[in-house]
């Protein structure tokens, strides 16, 4: 018996994911702890620091970085504000209109 799988491409599967309840509000979370780890790791690469170096200067621990820049943590704003200070940064948050 030959089954025949159909393959859909990337965006149609994103669209199908996407389109269920409550998998944007995901994404965006998602997408957010990922462009702020982005960010930490290129500052932190930008002032030529180890992850070991931003954790003591923030009072944190390496695996605490790691898992900050990999994306894995949502953050708070004080967190935010110590990796901030320890980056030589001044945190700014803001609201944005949608569409």
């Amino acid at each position: 018996m030959n089954v025949v799988v159909e393959r859909k491409s990337w965006t149609d599967k994103r669209a199908e994911v996407l389109g269920r309840p409550g998998a944007g509000a995901s994404y965006d979370a998602t997408r957010l702890r990922f462009e702020l780890g982005a960010a930490v790791r290129d500052r932190r690469e930008s002032l030529g620091i180890t992850q070991a170096e931003l954790a003591a200067r923030a009072g944190l621990r390496q695996p605490a970085i790691a898992r900050f820049e990999a994306g894995g943590t949502m953050p708070t704003i004080p967190l935010l504000e110590r990796l901030a200070a320890a980056l030589e940064l001044h945190l700014r948050v803001e609201f944005e209109a949608t569409g």
